[in-house]
């Protein structure tokens, strides 16, 4: 009977140790998936600043590129593609890169009074990652509380040439 008895304390013992190592694997399992969404986030990120900056290099290359002194705006992405103001065709931007934070891709666009394209955000209303640390031409990201609040915008500097 005794022997019974301490078989029983032994099997509830066991119990006990089985649900603390289940425990244990699922805080480490949880840990594991937050670093995994974390770091693909932080690449999503990296890439958005990426394509937004191409933006608006191209946006600055279609500007500076018009026929002689004059400067103009493109009026929609894709003419970013094939610029055909000069004799000799360019291209500010070799394709057009889709958001990488949206489903649908699609770029906010961002014009001026005249109705010219100047810039593109993300539509992304998630709060970003990153808070600050920004090159100067970016400096307006820091503490920004959605994606959709990075405008990759170009605007001349008056005081220097393009």
């Amino acid at each position: 009977m005794a022997e019974g008895l301490v078989m029983r304390r032994q099997q509830g013992f066991s119990y006990v140790v089985v649900m603390f190592l289940i425990g244990v694997l699922s805080i480490v399992s949880v840990r594991a998936l937050e670093n995994t969404l974390n770091t693909e986030r932080r690449d999503l990120e990296a890439e958005l600043l990426w394509r937004g900056q191409a933006y608006r290099e191209a946006i600055r290359r279609y500007y500076v590129g018009g026929p002689g002194t004059a400067t103009s705006y493109p009026h929609e992405l894709k003419d970013l593609l094939h610029d055909q103001r000069l004799v000799r065709p360019s291209r500010p931007l070799r394709k057009l890169y889709r958001d990488p934070l949206t489903p649908q891709g699609e770029w906010g666009l961002v014009h001026d009074e005249s109705g010219a394209l100047i810039g593109v955000y993300s539509r992304s209303q998630v709060k970003p990652l990153k808070r600050a640390g920004f090159p100067k031409e970016l400096a307006g990201f820091d503490n920004a509380q959605h994606y959709s609040d990075w405008k990759f915008v170009y605007r001349p500097n008056p005081e220097s040439k393009p």
